[in-house]
């Protein structure tokens, strides 16, 4: 047996065979540990930087790092616009300001009444990024809150990316470019991009294959360390990214199970110890977040359920075949009748991909870890299409399967139209594994033999290196004339590959224009009107889809001053905590609300002055301050009705309410 220099490690080229292999039934492959090769380490950390393969590793690393910067391109460009999500960038630019406060103040993390005021916010039950926005409080104390955002986007995007390559070159495929592949559509997938025009949390997916590494660690050793690690690992996704956590879950769950029914023997050989793992990472991670999860769900600020119903935010089954706007292929006009809005475009694979993953599942369907993915994309695919399915947005008079398992724990909560972010990086894997295959192929001549102990040959029962027909590794086979069909078969593969692909390829993420913070309160000239615990209120103060100005001049001054309102999830009330979007309504902001909305001056006498002051007591109110608004005019009449005259400072009319509202 010599080695073939030119093949990946461990891919070997067999010139004599003493011996058939013996007959027998084959083992099936642990799970995630199809490549390892015996005699090797087998835990993916020691393995992550092998010598002799770190610069093709830093060149796709490098590569995935382009994507991100080339997907936020338009963003860096365009500091004064948003995403097309525009309350959702400014939400989480506030959340990474404030964690860079709580770090630089020592505050409470979980909780902060620089916003909402009086009452504040449960930050903690609101997606508030900890993970991310306390390690970039430099670039956000340096930079601001606008950089801090972008970074988070490329972190999220070529680290999802990057973290899903080393899992498959080190435990799944033989071939880096099968793994760079499929790294590639795990970062940068359609609904990656379309969860990055304004989700920070659903893209902070790149703890999720180590968690995986850990959790399918193929060795039975080292239980009490390694479930150590995993409860560890568990608590930092809590902090980047509660629901990623709760699908990855469900998503482990299925798999093992469907893995049990095709491979009992690996988990019966790998059950003790793997449930040992998840017992004590169960047990490190519930005591880690013991303080955090009772603060979310019975500190201040604390609702019950959600303010929708996560029903109604279903795909419809047309979707899977079509284009994503983000998408090369994609425009407006489809995905708004197939999605419940822009930022929620998880299924559109397209029917390309979608055909080239059937292909995969029927060719490799003996192997266990490509049944229980296969399983997987079907039922998180199914679970997608809500309570009612839906074509071409009408209904179709059938219930779909999420209806059956609604109300159960996790799944209640989830929003069905996210459920194909799981599938998304199934079908990775399957692509990556089939084109590992396809690299793996030696030419077969003379009287050699192409063979390996890659995932594909080892006796794992899967598909030999060896070109035709199934043959057990070492066996001898009659070979004909010299034949070469390892080229052509690559140049086929990679030909669909392009072909599949290209179409999904993400463009960059579309922006919009956005009012610019008013001069008078970027440079801080707000500073000598407002005394200390008395707040900024912006115009309009705390509903309706302007009424977040203030928190998003508030994270663009790094939360100098406190402002009522804002874009979170809270309690309907005091006493009721039914969750709501914002704060509780004031008579004054539904008022303000509805000029900004219709453009209508209303009859203002003295009840609703009297109001006014009365609701600008409750929010602590110095000064009221209006930038620029799309029907300011008429908000501006209104506010000189209620308050008087204001003047016009530096960019943004001011009313001084200092003495008026004073408690």
């Amino acid at each position: 047996m010599t080695t073939d220099p030119g093949a990946e490690p461990n891919v070997t080229t067999v010139e004599t065979v003493d011996a058939p292999a013996s007959p027998g039934p084959p083992t099936a492959p642990a799970p995630l540990d199809a490549a390892t090769a015996p005699g090797e380490p087998r835990w993916w950390p020691r393995r992550l930087f092998a010598a002799g393969r770190w610069p093709l590793d830093l060149a796709v690393v490098v590569g995935y790092l382009i994507a991100a910067g080339y997907v936020t391109s338009r963003l860096w460009a365009h500091p004064g616009h948003t995403t097309r999500a525009g309350n959702d960038q400014m939400l989480f630019e506030w959340m990474l300001a404030r964690a860079a406060q709580a770090v630089t103040r020592l505050d409470n993390p979980l909780h902060s009444t620089a916003l909402n005021a009086p009452d504040g916010v449960n930050l903690m039950a609101n997606t508030s990024v900890l993970g991310l926005g306390v390690p970039l409080t430099p670039v956000t104390l340096l930079f601001g809150s606008h950089t801090t955002f972008l970074l988070a986007i490329v972190v999220s995007l070529a680290g999802t990316a990057t973290a899903w390559f080393f899992l498959l070159s080190r435990r799944l495929v033989r071939s880096r470019y099968a793994a760079a592949l499929g790294g590639l559509l795990c970062g940068f997938g359609p609904g990656m991009i379309s969860q990055a025009t304004g989700h920070l949390h659903m893209i902070s997916q790149f703890l999720v294959p180590v968690i995986l590494a850990v959790v399918f660690d193929p060795t039975t050793g080292r239980v009490v360390r390694r479930g150590l690690l995993l409860g560890l690992l568990v608590t930092y996704q809590v902090f980047l990214g509660e629901e990623v956590l709760a699908f990855l879950v469900l998503a482990c769950g299925l798999f093992t199970v469907c893995y049990a029914v095709v491979s009992p023997a690996t988990v019966r050989r790998l059950g003790p110890s793997f449930l040992g793992r998840l017992g004590i990472g169960a047990l490190v991670a519930g005591t880690l977040l013991a303080y955090p999860l009772w603060f979310q769900f019975f500190g201040p600020g604390h609702y019950r359920g959600l303010p929708f119903d996560p029903g109604a935010y279903a795909l419809d089954l047309n979707s899977f075949t079509a284009s994503a706007r983000q998408s090369l292929t994609g425009h407006d006009s489809v995905p708004g009748l197939l999605s419940p809005n822009p930022t929620e475009e998880n299924s559109f694979f397209g029917l390309p991909l979608l055909v080239l993953v059937t292909v995969v599942v029927v060719w490799q369907w003996r192997r266990p870890l490509v049944r229980a993915l296969a399983v997987g994309v079907l039922v998180f695919a199914a679970l997608s299409l809500g309570d009612n399915i839906r074509l071409d947005g009408r209904l179709t008079g059938l219930s779909g399967p999420y209806r059956l398992v609604a109300d159960l724990p996790l799944i209640d909560l989830a929003v069905p139209a996210r459920f194909p972010l799981v599938c998304l990086p199934m079908m990775a894997i399957l692509l990556a594994l089939a084109t590992d295959e396809v690299c793996r192929r030696r030419p077969v001549t003379g009287t050699g033999l192409a063979t390996g102990t890659g995932p594909a040959s080892s006796a794992a029962g899967d598909s030999p290196v060896a070109v035709g027909p199934p043959v057990a590794a070492g066996s001898p086979v009659a070979v004909g004339p010299p034949v070469a069909v390892g080229a052509p078969v690559r140049l086929l593969w990679t030909g669909a590959l392009v072909a599949v692909l290209l179409p999904v390829a993400p463009l960059p993420i579309r922006t919009v224009p956005n009012w610019p913070v008013p001069e008078f309160v970027a440079t801080g000239e707000w500073r000598s009107y407002v005394p200390p615990g008395r707040t900024l209120v912006p115009v309009p103060p705390t509903r309706g889809g302007e009424a977040i100005a203030g928190m998003y001049w508030s994270a663009r001054t790094n939360l100098a001053f406190t402002a009522p309102g804002g874009y979170f999830i809270g309690p309907t009330g005091p006493d009721d905590p039914t969750a709501r979007w914002g704060t509780p309504d004031r008579p004054t902001a539904v008022l303000l609300d509805a000029v900004a909305h219709t453009g209508q001056v209303p009859p203002i006498g003295d009840e609703q002055r009297r109001q006014a002051v009365e609701d600008l007591r409750h929010w602590r109110a110095a000064i009221v301050v209006q930038g620029g608004l799309h029907r300011g005019n008429p908000v501006k009449q209104t506010v000189d009705l209620l308050l008087g005259p204001g003047k016009s400072i530096s960019g943004a009319w001011v009313w001084d309410v200092r003495d008026r509202a004073a408690l």
